[in-house]
């Protein structure tokens, strides 16, 4: 996962008022123009460096309180999870920059700021050997490819530290384990690389090392992603058990990601870590931007104007029991560029969240259907990600979209059995949009074809949709029907609720689209309800072929049209007052990648042609 290029804000000021403000930086000075009118700071776009952003007075919020909040509690080992893109490449260049040693003599960068008003802090800054690295760019569609990006980033780490080689503290021993570490090192030697390397900055310094390691769940995402889980997890246990738990000369180390790994993948052996998820009370302000600092920068850029719509788009995260977190990217990009785009969403792919929902149970797509509609759901949420349980456990699918920013947790609290209850909805209008362009992707290479259907969908041209459903299948289920999953082509129904949710994205102005709910005497498949009463409402119901039933696909398509009448789906339909002869209703037969549809209006006398 890419880095946030996070600035922050320094000031607040105000058009109508000669004095500024101060409500971040304390008493740094403010940039002016004629008058009293405020010239807003640059927005640094992509600079994730806070010396960088500081030295040259980009647009910055202080987040430094979280320094002083991450001492004080005293936690060995600290994991903070947190969505993409929310500050958190950023804070770990903050920390770099104030506890190495590197930099002792760099404490100008933190004037002004929340954590510099404290003596024990300025005399705390620059006083630590620092090892920082960063899992960003471990993605790899194998684990020896993976493994060696890995083993890269290690050796960078060292070549940082080459007058180690020269230290009169080291031993003979530790020299000679120093030239074994190379971008060709042997497992053994990368797995105890950061565990000696603290050991040879303790011996040379006289001081204990702090351990900065940013998206150290890049490579456990790739892995899942790509096939090679055990591998990867055998490596990074070793790594973390001889970093974290087993290494006597370590202060304080953090580690940050977007999902928290269960304790049984990678963190079995360490028993000093402390977990901090967007359920968590710890850092709620620390990482996104609050409501107050986010109109503060619309009052500096004077778009004042735009907060109402601001909120819609990019508000609605919510760590621990702030309700009211924006996403940080989204904001520095509307400012330099003053339009609604899908900053956030446009940074990365959407690779695992697309696997998992494409890929999943039609109860899941039911799921997304509704909250596509804005619809929330009741359901238990678990901290720890198990990744092996994607696959089959609906908790877990639930649990990472949360983790990851796609859902926000409402009314939530712990049961009586330890487990975390929530209504989740989707967190803004960008998200929204993010899985419109998702589900549209699907169907990107049939889109002609899919148009088409669409068009003779609501003609009730049923030669058309014929030929259309059977290109359309052919193209998205090859596309969905990907190795190491069971076939599609003998699960048709995951494809029609895809289907369905390409249906929601491209019809929901004008219909309202529901699937796999109670009506007459059972479950429909699908009905699309007209919202304008002068247009067709649809009832669509699928079936698989049953050979010891159906001899083909027109027995089947038939059957489909039986279950409709005989269940009386419509009857939801003329309950909200759609009129009988206002309702179409279609059989969908499904054998592998072919499709038969049969149907017409409800009252004509037959169904079959």
């Amino acid at each position: 996962m890419p880095g946030l290029a996070d600035v922050f804000l320094s000031e607040i000021c105000y058009n109508d008022r000669e004095q500024c403000y101060l409500a971040y930086l304390g008493d740094q000075p403010h940039k002016q123009g004629e008058g009293n009118k405020t010239m807003a700071r640059t927005v640094s776009i992509g600079n994730q460096d806070f010396k960088d952003i500081r030295e040259n007075n980009y647009f910055y919020i202080d987040k430094t309180d979280f320094i002083r909040e991450w001492w004080e509690n005293g936690d060995t080992v600290t994991l903070i999870t947190r969505p993409r893109r929310f500050g958190k490449t950023l804070a770990m260049s903050m920390l770099n920059y104030f506890f190495s040693f590197r930099y002792a003599q760099s404490g100008d960068m933190f004037e002004g700021l929340s954590v510099w008003k404290e003596e024990k802090y300025r005399q705390l800054q620059g006083t630590y050997p620092v090892i920082s690295l960063s899992f960003a760019s471990i993605k790899s569609e194998n684990f020896d490819s993976a493994y060696h990006r890995m083993i890269q980033e290690l050796s960078d780490v060292f070549d940082q530290y080459s007058y180690l080689s020269d230290s009169d503290q080291l031993t003979d021993k530790d020299k000679a384990f120093l030239q074994k570490v190379d971008d060709d090192m042997d497992f053994d030697v990368a797995v105890k690389s950061l565990n000696r390397l603290s050991r040879f900055l303790y011996k040379h310094h006289r001081k204990k090392v702090i351990i900065l390691l940013d998206e150290y769940d890049t490579p456990m995402q790739e892995a899942y992603i790509n096939g090679y889980w055990d591998e990867m997890t055998g490596f990074i246990r070793s790594l973390f058990d001889a970093a974290f738990k087993t290494n006597q000369h370590l202060e304080r180390a953090i580690m940050t990601g977007i999902t928290r790994i269960s304790k049984e993948s990678i963190f079995s052996d360490i028993n000093n870590l402390k977990a901090v998820t967007v359920i968590s009370n710890k850092y709620e302000t620390s990482f996104g931007f609050t409501e107050e600092e986010v109109f503060g920068a619309l009052d500096e850029f004077g778009l004042q104007t735009e907060k109402p719509k601001i909120k819609e788009w990019y508000d609605g995260f919510r760590f621990g029991n702030c309700n009211s977190i924006y996403n940080p990217w989204s904001i520095i990009n509307f400012l330099d560029e003053k339009r609604y785009v899908n900053y956030w969403a446009n940074t990365s792919s959407n690779t695992l969240v697309s696997k998992l929902i494409r890929e999943g149970s039609p109860a899941v797509k039911t799921v997304m259907e509704d909250l596509l509609q804005g619809k929330p759901f009741h359901t238990v949420v678990d901290e720890e990600i198990v990744f092996h349980q994607l696959d089959y456990d609906e908790y877990a699918i639930w649990s990472l979209l949360l983790a990851s920013g796609y859902l926000k947790s409402m009314d939530g609290s712990y049961n009586d059995s330890g487990h975390y209850e929530c209504l989740l909805a989707l967190t803004n209008k960008e998200v929204e949009h993010t899985f419109e362009n998702m589900f549209k992707n699907w169907f990107a290479s049939v889109r002609t074809n899919y148009n088409g259907f669409m068009k003779a969908l609501l003609s009730n041209n049923i030669r058309d949709m014929n030929r259309y459903i059977n290109v359309i299948t052919e193209g998205v289920i090859s596309y969905l029907d990907t190795g190491g999953k069971p076939s599609l082509t003998a699960e048709p129904e995951k494809f029609y609720h895809g289907f369905i949710l390409g249906l929601i994205v491209d019809m929901r102005d004008d219909y309202k689209i529901e699937s796999n709910r109670e009506s007459g005497f059972g479950r429909y498949d699908v009905i699309i309800e007209a919202k304008d009463r002068r247009h067709d409402s649809i009832i669509l119901e699928f079936k698989v072929i049953d050979p010891e039933r159906e001899r083909d696909l027109h027995d089947a398509a038939d059957d489909a049209l039986k279950q409709i009448a005989e269940k009386k789906y419509a009857a939801s339909l003329e309950a909200s007052g759609v009129s009988p002869d206002r309702i179409r209703i279609y059989g969908f037969a499904f054998q592998g990648k072919k499709v038969l549809i049969k149907g017409g209006y409800l009252n004509e006398a037959s169904m079959a042609p």
